[in-house]
């Protein structure tokens, strides 16, 4: 899988975790300690997404 690939996944999966993190707190029934689960699961992807764009070259101009 290339790095882009990667980046690309990573970016889908924090958009539907914030999606996630919207429903259940306007959801009564949603438990904070589930919130908190899924708020922290978005921080980890954050800091993978910022460590792949590390390791990706810098784009140069020709």
């Amino acid at each position: 899988m290339s790095l882009q690939t990667r980046l690309a996944e990573l970016e889908r999966k924090h958009r539907q975790l914030e999606d996630a993190i919207a429903q259940a707190v306007a959801s009564p029934s949603a438990s904070d300690h589930s919130v908190a689960e899924l708020k922290r699961k978005k921080l980890q992807l954050k800091d993978e997404i910022a460590r792949v764009k590390q390791t990706m070259p810098e784009p140069t101009l020709h």
